[in-house]
Formats: C-alpha cells, sequence, structure tokens
C-alpha cells in the first residue's frame, strides 16, 4: 500500500498554524493534531496510563481519571530524567497512531500533520516536507490575548520557553507569512498545488 505525500505544519504558539491546517482541511487534505492527539491518547490509552502512574505514582491521573498536567509538569520540568522517560512512554504510542492514521488515508495525495515540536523532514520523521507558520511576537501576542484567558506576562513566558523563530526556520522547507500583511489563503493554495504535483510523481 503505497502511503500518501507527508507534510509537517509547525510554528509559534499565536502563529495560526491551526488555521493554516483548516485551510488545509477545507480543501479535503487529511489533518492530524499530533499534539490534541497525544493528549487524548495520553488519557484514554491504557498502555500509557498504566506506566505513567508507574513513573510518576497514581497522582499523574486526578479524581476524574484524567490526566493532571500541572502535578506532572512539577515533577518533570526540574528532572530532565524522568521528562525523557514520560516522552519514552508517550511518543511511541503516538508514532503508532501516526502510522496508523497515515495507512487509513493512504487515498488522499497527501496528508498535513500539525505540531507545535518537529524535526526537518526525515530526521527521525516520515515527513517529506515541512512547512513554518511564521508571525511577528507583538501579532501573536495580542491573538492569543484575544483567544485565551492568559496575561501578557503569561504569554511571552510560554513564548520565551518554546523552540527560537530561528531554530525553527532551519526546520522549513516552506514558510507561511501570517502576519495580516500577506492574505494567507492564497499562500496555502500555491503549496497544495505544489504539494499536489509532487504526489502526481
Amino acid at each position: 500500500m503505497s502511503k500518501p505525500l507527508q507534510i509537517g505544519v509547525t510554528g509559534g504558539i499565536g502563529s495560526g498554524k491551526s488555521v493554516v491546517c483548516q485551510l488545509f482541511s477545507c480543501l479535503n487534505i487529511p489533518v492530524y493534531y499530533a499534539d490534541d492527539r497525544a493528549k487524548w491518547l495520553t488519557n484514554h490509552d491504557p498502555e500509557i496510563r498504566e506506566k505513567v502512574v508507574e513513573l510518576l505514582s497514581a497522582q499523574a491521573y486526578n479524581a476524574d481519571g484524567l490526566y493532571d498536567t500541572t502535578f506532572v509538569a512539577s515533577v518533570v520540568f526540574k528532572d530532565e530524567v524522568l521528562l525523557k522517560k514520560l516522552n519514552a512512554i508517550i511518543h511511541p504510542v503516538v508514532m503508532r497512531d501516526t502510522e496508523n492514521w497515515v495507512r487509513a488515508n493512504h487515498n488522499a495525495p497527501y496528508v498535513a500533520k500539525e505540531a507545535a515540536i518537529m524535526n526537518r523532514a526525515g530526521d527521525g520523521n516520515s515527513l517529506d516536507y515541512v512547512i513554518v507558520v511564521e508571525a511577528s511576537v507583538e501579532v501573536r501576542i495580542q491573538r492569543i490575548l484575544q483567544r485565551d484567558n492568559r496575561s501578557e506576562e503569561e504569554i511571552k513566558a510560554i513564548i520565551q520557553r518554546q523552540v527560537t523563530d530561528e531554530s525553527r526556520r532551519k526546520t522549513g522547507d516552506f514558510f507561511i507569512n501570517n502576519n495580516e500583511s500577506a492574505a494567507l489563503i492564497p499562500q496555502v493554495m500555491e503549496l497544495h498545488h505544489l504539494f499536489l504535483g509532487k504526489a502526481s510523481h
């Protein structure tokens, strides 16, 4: 069974990568939201749950049985060894889930995968190309202020914790400017036609 072309979509918080993915969805391109899917699997996959509890204690899940991100973050972010062990539990399950999803969408000309953190295409992943969605820090802060119930200080702290724009640029094969100054749809359409052309070869 042949696999479709696989396109990664990444960008910092507030860059608009989800909007770009929604536009691909409107063009009937399947989109895998890796971060959302990882959260769902962490809550619902019995293999993950069992190993996480073994690693971090039963407190890793709250009274409702949901993954307690606040507790987990407080434990793992000051202990790099624990964080690596936690990632080693979750990542293989997400990778397997992704592969199953790609196989299920084998009839699509190409598929898109959205994730906040992404390697270059082919660097430990099955991606053919990576799109980086970019917007200035000022624009991103304004967007998040309108969207989330967070203070400007909180948003700046999140942006500082994330991968820098410079290192994100190194992962990209294509770039989408989502600064409000450039229209988004023509940029997505151009890439859509490009990927359709590559998929047909």
